[in-house]
């Protein structure tokens, strides 16, 4: 894998956009970089069901990240040496702890990224706790990162179930139905996503009228058991809300679509969604359907003059995942040259309270209390095909749900 980018992406470093990082690195006595080099890791799902939502394309935003800090800060830069490793833990805990281990023993890694599946990110946070590394996770939805089993050395990026189901779950049942069946894979990120999404249909008024635990992999890639049963159901539900995500929300859609459950009067709400999900599908097999995004490739100059960048490297457009890795890998470095070293504990009292304002990050502020990352997020909903004037423009912006709002307050549970 190519650990540099094209010296095309340097001219665009201008456009990056990141909070306290002026100037050189501050002395830092006898801190002082390990080995003199930096090491990222980015260690996730590269060929299942959720490779096309993150996968290598994420590796490939991580080194966009270390082509535009070397670019901005050239030969004041804390080191110019900073390279990537990668893993594939194939959404399997077990692969994904000992993988992070390995990443920081072996490997010299100093900060991991990315890590979807919350069931692999609940271990590699215990591994990131016990040899005192950093981690960035992006690609886990579970609050219990910030929760029972939130740590000083792990960082809560992009999104989570509640804010998902702070803005899905509330608005579709004010809007379209309040009784709901509930699909979710059976897993830490299905069952977060149950009892979120339950909390906030209730609190609005609704009512989970059934929920059902698919297996995770679903590895045959059939739910009709599910979809069938949905408008047996009595009374019958509204809305089929479906918590699977990237290859096994496309086999949900597909097959909801073929058993016309719209027309038998049971709506379709999206737990979580990511833009490779809309182009598998197309979106007319998903017009109309509302969902919570974390950020969109098109909702400004900022955000497209990115996603062009990264277009011309990958042939897609991002997804949020990837602009979030960018950006973690871009906060964790100015942190880094701010600090003068790479050194965990130093790092953390850097990030720590710090307000960011970047190409993923809008409101953005790292609490110290729990190290949930917080930021604006968005409601959205899919375009029907008359609607789409270019490829992987499917998408319309509803409302920004402020930063304040879009994320729980942080949680007793969290013990630093």
């Amino acid at each position: 894998m190519r650990r540099t980018v094209g010296v095309a992406a340097a001219s665009a470093a201008a456009m990056v956009l990141v909070a306290g990082c002026g100037g050189g690195p501050q002395s830092g006595g006898d801190q002082k970089l390990t080995g003199d080099k930096i090491v990222l890791g980015v260690l996730n799902d590269q060929s299942g069901a959720y490779s096309e939502l993150s996968g290598k394309n994420s590796v490939k935003a991580v080194e966009m990240a270390i082509a535009d800090f070397k670019a901005k800060h050239g030969d004041k830069a804390v080191t110019k040496d900073i390279t990537v490793e990668t893993a594939d833990h194939q959404n399997k805990p077990d692969i994904a702890n000992s993988k992070a281990a390995e990443m920081y023993d072996r490997k010299g890694v100093d900060l991991i990224l990315d890590v979807p599946t919350s069931s692999a990110a609940l271990k590699v946070a215990d591994v990131a706790k016990e040899k005192k590394k950093l981690y960035f996770n992006i690609g886990a939805a579970t609050t219990d990162l910030t929760g029972k089993s939130c740590n000083k050395y792990t960082f809560h990026y992009a999104y989570d179930t509640y804010m998902l189901a702070n803005g899905t779950g509330k608005t579709t049942t004010e809007q379209i139905g309040k009784n709901w069946y509930i699909l979710y894979p059976n897993y830490a990120f299905g069952q977060d996503m149950e009892k979120s999404f339950s909390a906030a249909i209730t609190q609005a008024g609704g009512t989970v009228v059934g929920k059902d635990g698919a297996p995770f992999p679903n590895t045959s890639g059939d739910y009709s058991t599910f979809l069938l049963k949905a408008p047996t159901l009595n009374p019958k539900p509204q809305v089929l809300g479906t918590m699977q995500a990237g290859a096994e929300l496309v086999n949900v859609v597909k097959q909801y679509n073929e058993f016309k459950l719209r027309e038998k009067g049971v709506g379709l709400a999206v737990g979580l969604m990511f833009l490779t999900d809309i182009h598998s599908l197309t979106p007319a097999a998903l017009a109309g359907t509302t969902y919570t995004d974390a950020w969109y490739w098109n909702f400004d100059a900022k955000n497209r003059e990115f996603a062009d960048r990264f277009q011309k490297e990958t042939n897609a457009r991002p997804t949020f995942a990837h602009a979030a890795n960018y950006s973690a890998a871009t906060q964790y470095l100015e942190a880094v040259q701010a600090a003068g070293t790479d050194d965990a504990d130093a790092v953390v009292k850097n990030l720590e309270g710090k307000t960011v304002e970047d190409v993923f990050l809008r409101n953005g502020k790292i609490r110290a209390e729990d190290h949930r990352v917080v930021h604006d997020a968005y409601l959205a909903q899919v375009k029907p095909q008359s609607e789409v004037s270019e490829p992987w423009d499917y998408v319309k912006v509803l409302k920004t749900i402020p930063a304040a709002e879009a994320f729980r307050a942080p949680s007793s549970d969290c013990k630093m």
